[in-house]
């Protein structure tokens, strides 16, 4: 199963290196890594998706990240309500004849022109993870020159629905 863990450091030379050395000592294999500043000066956030079988090797490499000097917390979000994104550029083959006709497949996911040539365009395209998948998908039949994405990068909303809290309705 796919984990979001997202840890906060301080942004210090080498962090970066030790806590993946950690993960991968472990051997988990990091599907996405974003790091970047946080709202606190010194601060940085990293978010990794890592895909893991077991439940306790979750639970350990969490205790042993928050081991870590460097290391101020260490969240693993995957069951809470998140909001996650992704950034994408896609260089699609698109002669001008076949524009229009692509510009209207990609339109749906408010993909934006960066970037455009005489026999290819550059897309830019954000949203979940997913939806990059499926915007790949759908112009890679007419050829995909080249591609960079970004890795996701997530956070708890403020928000977070409770079991046992009193929902509201307007039918009573």
């Amino acid at each position: 199963m796919k984990r979001v863990i997202t840890v906060t450091v301080i942004n210090q030379s080498g962090v970066l290196n030790r806590v993946t050395g950690l993960l991968m000592k472990r051997q988990f294999n990091i599907e996405s890594i974003t790091v970047g500043y946080t709202e606190k000066p010194g601060m940085s956030k990293m978010t990794f998706i890592v895909n893991v079988e077991d439940e306790r090797k979750v639970e350990q490499i969490v205790k042993q990240l928050q081991k870590q000097i460097d290391v101020l917390t260490v969240k693993d979000i995957t069951e809470k309500a998140i909001v996650m994104r992704e950034l994408a550029f896609v260089q699609v083959l698109a002669p001008p004849h076949l524009r229009s006709e692509i510009n209207a497949i990609v339109d749906p996911f408010r993909a934006t022109i960066v970037d455009s040539g005489k026999n290819v365009v550059t897309y830019q395209v954000t949203g979940d993870p997913t939806k990059i998948e499926a915007f790949i998908d759908l112009v890679r039949p007419y050829g995909i020159k080249e591609l960079t994405r970004t890795g996701a990068t997530a956070f708890v909303r403020d928000m977070q629905k409770s079991a046992d809290a009193p929902q509201l309705s307007l039918l009573q």
